[in-house]
């Protein structure tokens, strides 16, 4: 009797969209079968499958088989379907609607290069034996018995180039040698899994389906620098990963992977998880340190690194999620493997959240100098609505925009900061024609005006001023020498803030100025919205000529400001408009466009 297993998303994005509902359905589906089915079936609850804008997501395993926008009525039809022809309903259909039965066909998935994700969507991440059956704990039993030198092991990860996938990119091999080389004991091992940048998600999903790579990363890295006692920092929103990484810790310890004298070794380590509470500043590490100790998340100047003094005035080691992830199959298979992918400074592989105007959204993992064009139009699938692609926003709040002109950059650390964006965390959110630069900006400097922690005062005062300028220039209050004097005060909070969240808030301000200041100027010059998305600038219009009355721009409208009938031309009342933009977003005869509000 040949096997099958069902491995069902139940990650965040595919929960909310029913895939609990999904999995019940499949098991009383595989369950019906029984006897009478001659393929034996499992069926396993796994993590993000990646391609979240089409969930829930269910794979057929060993044929390759994905299916997509799956509800709870399709399961019969799919466990009738094992070991024949799939269910075509079910199969993925790109924009030309090519069909892709495959999973390693869809565009989406092709040209992925899995490392750091390896597991997630592949494994039950509360059966630790799922784990074990793809190498895990592999890295730790090798080095356990092998008697690897903690020097031999961090050279290792030298030799691997990987760059600490928080967002500063500092060599993670240059880190841990530095903590290493420090003798005062005991020594702490600290993993961020805070993630608070606004449309990312990576590190999340990371420590909802794979959460034993984490720990055993962590391990490895106790091993390297001589902690035995480490904290997992995870922000409290993430209910699923706080829960599925205590499942694993239990597990991990039950197995003698944790704990004392792991595997019969001198080495002992005891994690324990700690609940921030959702402060963006807490993801930088002094803060984040801050906030474990039980005191204020608020940074400190680095003068002293926490390799040095850290938690507790003590050597602390911290690496963020996918760092760690990283660390297992770098140790297992040697750090010049890892450094075949990426480009010479960047090594290895990175994981996107990939979101905003793109067809396909969701988690992708490729190998660094993977071009923006390649991330956004063939893994992403172009545009939605085939609007024109304007500008990619990287790195979170803290991040910059990247215009068209730039598509063919490659996406890793050095390439990023040289444009005025960074790689950041990892967020990646893509705009179209309609979306405005001004409002970007202002948006962004208005979310780290709230998150600043306000202890010095270029960032404090710095992030206030910039938003009251740019809040002007978006309601038609700018005036000559405004562009100026957000230049000045980008440049003061560069120089003089405490930490990287004062040093890095510039950045989508001196982006958007530096490549889309004819905006700029026409906010301040001719008190317009190029983009139509300021709301006292904009009113909107429709061409008559273009119109074909089909009547969503009127049922769209939540003010009723759009007039007319079969028989009568459709037009705006500008004075109900309230230049909201759901018209011209249904509108698939681009009949609405927006103009000038009059004074």
């Amino acid at each position: 009797m040949s096997s099958h297993t069902i491995l069902v998303c139940n990650g965040t994005g595919c929960i909310a969209n029913g895939a609990k509902l999904v999995t019940q359905a499949l098991e009383v589906a595989v369950a019906a079968a029984g006897a009478d089915a001659k393929i034996e079936t499992y069926l396993k609850c796994t993590g993000c499958h990646g391609l979240c804008e089409s969930g829930p997501m269910v794979k057929i395993k060993p044929d390759d088989i994905a299916y997509y926008k799956v509800h709870p009525w399709h399961a019969v039809k799919i466990v009738q379907a094992l070991g024949k022809d799939p269910v075509m309903s079910l199969l993925y259909r790109d924009e030309d609607k090519k069909c892709w039965p495959h999973l390693n066909d869809n565009p989406f998935f092709a040209k992925q290069v899995k490392v750091a994700l390896r597991n997630v969507g592949e494994i039950d991440p509360l059966v630790i034996e799922d784990y074990l059956s793809r190498d895990g704990y592999q890295a730790l039993t090798k080095i356990i018995t092998e008697k690897t030198p903690p020097d031999v092991l961090i050279q290792e990860v030298i030799d691997s180039r990987l760059r600490g996938r928080g967002g500063a990119g500092f060599p993670t091999g240059r880190k841990w040698k530095s903590a290493a080389a420090y003798q005062s004991y005991p020594k702490y091992v600290i993993c961020n899994g805070d993630e608070g940048d606004p449309g990312a998600f990576m590190d999340g999903y990371i420590m909802e389906g794979d959460p034993h790579s984490v720990i055993e990363g962590m391990i490895i890295a106790a091993y390297a620098i001589g902690a035995q006692r480490g904290y997992l920092y995870i922000r409290d929103e993430y209910i699923f990963a706080q829960k599925n990484m205590k499942e694993a810790l239990t597990q991990a310890k039950a197995h003698g992977y944790l704990g004392n004298n792991i595997l019969g070794s001198d080495l002992s380590f005891e994690l324990t998880i700690m609940s921030g509470g959702g402060a963006f500043v807490c993801g930088e590490s002094t803060a984040l340190i801050a906030s474990i100790e039980g005191r204020a998340g608020e940074p400190r100047a680095k003068y002293i690194r926490s390799a040095e003094r850290g938690l507790w005035g003590q050597p602390t080691l911290l690496n963020n999620v996918e760092t760690l992830a990283n660390i297992p199959p770098i140790i297992l298979h040697g750090g010049a493997k890892f450094s075949e992918l990426g480009t010479e400074r960047s090594g290895g592989t990175k994981a996107f959240s990939l979101v905003g105007k793109v067809n396909r959204t969701g988690l992708v993992e490729v190998a660094m100098g993977t071009t923006l064009r390649e991330l956004i139009f063939e893994i992403g699938g172009g545009v939605k609505g085939g609007r024109d692609f304007k500008a990619v926003q990287t790195g979170g709040p803290s991040g910059g925009c990247i215009p068209l002109e730039l598509i063919d950059l490659q996406v890793d650390f050095d390439s990023l900061i040289k444009q005025g964006a960074m790689m950041g965390s990892g967020g990646m959110i893509v705009m179209d024609e309609f979306d405005c630069m001004v409002e970007v900006a202002r948006y962004y400097v208005h979310f780290l005006a709230e998150e600043s922690c306000g202890k010095c005062t270029p960032c404090r005062e710095g992030l206030r001023h910039m938003l009251s300028i740019l809040t002007d220039i978006t309601e038609g209050r700018g005036q000559q020498g405004d562009i100026e004097v957000l230049q000045v005060l980008c440049d003061t909070m560069l120089d003089a803030s405490l930490c990287a969240l004062g040093k890095s808030a510039p950045n989508p301000v001196l982006s958007t100025i530096r490549h889309f200041r004819h905006e700029y100027d026409a906010h301040i010059n001719e008190h317009r919205c190029p983009a139509g998305v300021c709301t006292e600038l904009t009113t909107f219009s429709i061409d008559p000529e273009n119109c074909t009355r089909c009547k969503a721009c009127k049922k769209a409208c939540p003010v009723g400001a759009v007039m007319g009938d079969a028989h009568t031309p459709y037009s705006i009342a500008a004075e109900a408009c309230i230049a909201c933009g759901a018209c011209r977003d249904v509108c698939r005869f681009d009949s609405v466009y927006s103009v000038k509000r009059q004074s």
